[in-house]
């Protein structure tokens, strides 16, 4: 399934009242079962890249770096930026989908392992948001710049300017003019992130989220990509998780951070990965109507991936095979 149907063609049939995140309990074994062959609870030997959605080429890429001894930092910054020069991807980069003017919008945020962190929100004009981030991260006293500023920076960084709206991208914001109403519609109004989690020979952890958001968003709209410990977090100590789907959920549950301190109590991060869909499912009676999904890596190696619909999957690059698993999920009615 592409990444900008996730939402659309999610499955939203009726399903019983939840009581809290003890009702995914039982999920966990169903998820091992369902996904044997993705080595779920079963560590890999290291480098390991680990992505959401079905992203080969930007997994090899990280993966190279990997394997040639660059750091997991190197390796997610080239893997992320794979998919934000795919310009048919409609989501991430060069190409992404618009916001409800016509603008193409960029969040980013990376991580490494020493806890250091930099973002870039609502950016425009530049296609690599994620290098935008790692500049601000490793080049000024700040961790987060917007709008028109971090374009300046970027600029000022080497960056070049381009139009990011593509002739096909644009083709699709002038079809849904036709009909726009100028609220919400979560099932139509799809979108996408792609994160990615590395762990260099070394054990060392990193990560990458970039987006282009929420296609036709409001004007000014971010989303939870750019935000630590929302859509990314790094703790070398212990893991890391990335998040993707409908971002203003993930904001309110804080879930990558809540991933790496459930992993740190002792949960598994395919353990992790369900109970934060669960404190999502639990607190929200609409959870039917948008879709959410989280990856994480251990220490150790061990990889976890969830989602509240069917539909979402993750690309894992290690011990010399780059494979798509389909990930298992909490509404299968």
């Amino acid at each position: 399934m592409k990444r900008r149907n996730f939402i659309q063609n999610t499955a939203l049939g009726s399903l019983g009242v939840v009581a809290g995140t003890k009702a995914i309990a039982g999920t966990h074994e169903q998820a091992k079962s369902s996904s044997a062959e993705s080595q779920l609870d079963k560590p890999y030997k290291l480098p390991l890249v680990i992505a959401t959605w079905n992203v080969p080429n930007a997994t090899e890429a990280a993966y190279e770096v990997l394997k040639n001894g660059g750091s997991s930092l190197d390796a997610v910054e080239q893997g992320c930026r794979v998919e934000e020069a795919n310009a048919e991807g409609q989501s991430v980069g060069i190409g992404g989908l618009p916001d409800r003017d016509g603008n193409v919008t960029l969040d980013a945020c990376i991580m490494n392992p020493q806890g250091d962190y930099g973002a870039v929100v609502y950016l425009q004009n530049i296609k690599h948001p994620i290098s935008v981030a790692r500049k601000v991260m490793e080049e000024t006293p700040h961790v987060l710049m917007a709008g028109s500023g971090a374009e300046k920076f970027a600029v000022s960084q080497g960056f070049p300017r381009e139009n990011l709206l593509t002739e096909a991208s644009e083709k699709a914001w002038k079809q849904w003019l036709v009909e726009a109403q100028y609220k919400p519609i979560i099932n139509i109004e799809n979108h996408d992130t792609i994160g990615m989690l590395t762990i260099d020979k070394n054990g060392d952890i990193a990560g990458g989220c970039t987006t282009s958001g929420l296609a036709y968003k409001m004007a000014g709209r971010v989303g939870d990509s750019p935000i630590i410990g929302s859509g990314l977090f790094i703790d070398n100590e212990i893991g890391g998780a990335t998040a993707t789907g409908l971002g203003e959920e993930v904001l309110k549950t804080v879930g990558s951070f809540l991933i790496v301190e459930l992993m740190r109590q002792g949960r598994s991060p395919q353990q992790a990965c369900e109970e934060a869909i669960g404190r999502i499912v639990s607190k929200n009676k609409n959870y039917k109507d948008f879709q959410v999904g989280y990856i994480a890596v251990n220490k150790k190696g061990e990889v976890g991936y969830y989602s509240i619909h069917e539909g979402f999957s993750a690309t894992c690059y290690a011990e010399g095979k780059n494979e798509n698993f389909p990930s298992d999920f909490f509404n299968k009615s």
